[in-house]
């Protein structure tokens, strides 16, 4: 089974959950799209006041657990969009990276985090 494969079958997964509680009355695209963004505050508030390498995470099983199970709660509403609105994430995801090569070329991105509009500032 291909990465393409797992991934549908997860989004089919999730849309089975969803509709087994009748709660597609509930994921307008504006609810989940907020849902995201809660998600992820919640995926920060897990090292909120902490600033830990990935060495401590890693020895942190709990800690590691907690980020996981975010994570997971982001990219299922995440998934969930691409379901409702019949977009294809991995081909999105694709798109985005040709984008994201010409807006950050290597001769001006590598080790440097400015944004892409700052590039033709520089002298």
């Amino acid at each position: 089974m291909d990465e393409q494969d797992s991934l549908q079958r997860i989004m089919q997964t999730i849309d089975a959950f969803t509709h087994e509680r009748d709660w597609e009355q509930f994921h307008s695209v504006k609810n989940l799209m907020a849902s995201v963004s809660i998600e992820a505050s919640e995926l920060n508030e897990t090292i909120q006041w902490s600033n830990p390498s990935v060495e401590e995470l890693l020895d942190s099983p709990i800690i590691l657990g907690d980020i996981s199970d975010e994570v997971a709660d982001v990219l299922i509403y995440c998934l969930r969009i691409c379901s409702v609105l019949n977009i294809d994430p991995v081909e999105a995801m694709e798109r985005k990276i040709v984008k994201n090569r010409t807006k950050y070329p290597v001769d001006k991105s590598k080790g440097n985090s400015d944004k892409y509009t700052s590039f033709n500032q520089q002298a």
